[in-house]
């Protein structure tokens, strides 16, 4: 799943906040959020 939305975000079609529903779906983890967005994951 972190290869896919890793490359949806760099093409532009996702955005932070498409990324940190992954991570709340427990899809991807807050350390492949910041490997995908650069910044750290903040819950809420």
């Amino acid at each position: 799943m972190f290869k896919i939305v890793k490359r949806y975000f760099d093409k532009g079609i996702y955005s932070k906040e498409d990324v940190s529903v992954f991570v709340t779906a427990g899809k991807i983890t807050t350390e492949e959020y910041k490997d995908i967005t650069g910044e750290e994951y903040a819950e809420g």
